[in-house]
């Protein structure tokens, strides 16, 4: 199929890849232990660090969409898999790390919860959504941002986003490595047409010239489609399922596409965002925005387009 037209370019809300290099200087959790038992260290040497980002740049360009299977698209509100999820929270103190690990043993499909607090991180492993954990946290009063997700010591890039920043339509899609025969995807959506189904999938290029018209065909057909959003009466949609066979590495650089009908060969698309690598596990200490120098806690709402869905 050739290269693709387009570089993604990660947003503010998830992580470069270069802040893994702050890794080795982190002091470890002293508020509690993680007791998940994983067949890989869950944080790398300084040497790993430099294979990972050696092997990410192997795999950056995506190969021919022809020579990959096809899989059937994935069932809405599929049971997700289990993956370590973390958030860099803002705590203060050993009362605010034990509410927050006190709130987040409620949700279902949490299994294990590590509060680093010395880094203000907290690491949850299990099946919730993303969506689900973001709002137990934000129940408990303290600001939380979204920072990785994947398998603990996983070399391949493990994570994707692709975030939908209007001026209709507002979303994120996250896209996470389970295995090499599985993938977990997981979308909220605002600004869509209230009570309809919307098509939608990911496509070749990651060409917004022209919105969801420049990003050419459904990428690999079946294992492209997404499937359908169902909106509800306030326009927004939620969506959470699994995808055989589908690669996070061959995604980078391609586009979500969503449709104004559940057809879609029968109009040009409503909406459609890049798909850009997001932060792994471990990935993404950082405190500080690159953009102006200011500490994650001290930036607004209306910076992350999370905010919006």
């Amino acid at each position: 199929m050739g290269f693709l037209r387009t570089v993604a370019v990660s947003s503010t809300t998830t992580a470069v890849t270069a802040a893994a290099l702050a890794i080795n200087s982190l002091s470890p959790s002293s508020s509690s232990s993680y007791n998940h038992n994983f067949t890989k260290p869950f944080l790398n040497s300084s040497s790993s660090i430099g294979n990972r980002f050696e092997l990410t740049k192997t795999l950056i360009k995506p190969p021919s969409a022809l020579h990959m299977d096809t899989k059937p698209a994935p069932k809405h509100d599929a049971e997700l898999p289990e993956v370590m999820t973390e958030f860099m929270v803002d705590m203060s103190c050993e009362g605010c790390a034990k509410s927050v690990k006190n709130k987040l043993q409620t949700v279902d499909g949490v299994k294990t919860i590590d509060v680093d607090l010395p880094n203000q991180v907290v690491r949850i492993f299990g099946s919730a959504p993303v969506k689900t954990m973001a709002e137990s946290l934000q129940q408990t009063g303290k600001k939380a941002r979204l920072i990785g997700q994947g398998s603990p010591g996983d070399m391949l890039i493990s994570a994707a986003v692709a975030e939908f920043k209007g001026p209709d339509v507002f979303g994120v899609v996250r896209l996470t490595h389970v295995s090499m025969e599985l993938a977990r995807i997981e979308a909220n959506f605002s600004g869509l047409s209230p009570l309809k189904k919307h098509g939608w999938c990911i496509n070749e290029f990651g060409d917004l010239t022209r919105g969801v018209a420049s990003t050419g065909k459904t990428f690999n057909k079946a294992l492209g489609d997404l499937g359908t959003l169902e909106v509800d009466e306030k326009g927004e949609a939620f969506y959470s399922g699994v995808k055989n066979n589908l690669k996070i590495s061959d995604l980078i650089g391609r586009a979500i596409a969503v449709y104004g009908t559940e057809d879609r060969s029968a109009d040009s698309g409503v909406a459609a965002a890049v798909i850009a690598r997001s932060a792994g596990v471990g990935e993404n200490y950082k405190k500080l925005c690159t953009c102006d120098g200011t500490t994650i806690w001290e930036a607004t709402n209306a910076d992350y387009v999370t905010s919006k869905v």
